[in-house]
């Protein structure tokens, strides 16, 4: 004969287990990986004839401290695959450029990252020209004004690793649903040299 203890206690002990383990999974908080930046430093360096000339680190409060600017920004992979629409915050590229001198006329800027991406933009570009311009159904469009930034925040908060903290080049545009060629947003960005003549 089985008592009641034998069946019930078993499965009461099994019962409040279970139940315990829910109640810490309901009240335990969410765990939000945008809660804390992705930390890094940037170098800014100045290059003539290949050879660096001067440099400058900049931590990534350094770079949050510089003036911001925020627009929208939308890409779209070499395959197709639309990334966005983001709200972009970050540095324009022109200014943060200044900690070496600037960029002039003739001068190519190279964007680069640990893994061994690198994007060259030239002056023009640099001031948001020169890019082709889509629209939602990716079909070319007349380009709007458009400003090259140093992104370190999307839609309101710190950049994740997987969309390239702690930096990241972003095209934007104060016009919604402009969409440019992803390739030039270069993620993980940890170095950016001034190439002079």
């Amino acid at each position: 004969m089985i008592t009641w203890r034998r069946c019930c206690i078993p499965a009461l002990s099994v019962f409040f287990v279970c139940t315990l383990c829910l109640l810490c999974g309901c009240v335990s908080e969410p765990a939000d990986e945008r809660a804390d930046p992705i930390r890094g430093d940037l170098t800014v360096a100045e290059m003539i004839n290949g050879t660096e000339t001067q440099s400058v680190v900049l931590s990534y409060d350094e770079v949050l401290a510089m003036p911001a600017y925020t627009a929208h920004g939308y890409a779209v992979s070499t395959v197709g695959i639309k990334f966005g629409p983001y709200v972009c915050t970050g540095v324009a590229l022109p200014d943060l450029l200044e900690v070496v001198g600037g960029a002039e006329e003739g001068d190519q800027v190279y964007v680069s990252a640990p893994d061994g991406y690198l994007w060259v933009f030239d002056y023009d570009q640099l001031h948001g020209e020169s890019f082709i311009t889509l629209d939602e159904n990716l079909r070319e469009i007349p380009s709007p004004p458009l400003t090259v930034i140093l992104m370190y925040e999307q839609d309101g908060a710190p950049l994740s690793y997987n969309d390239g903290a702690p930096f990241r080049v972003a095209i934007t545009s104060a016009e919604e649903g402009v969409i440019t060629e992803g390739s030039s947003w270069v993620k993980w960005v940890d170095r950016i040299e001034v190439h002079r003549q």
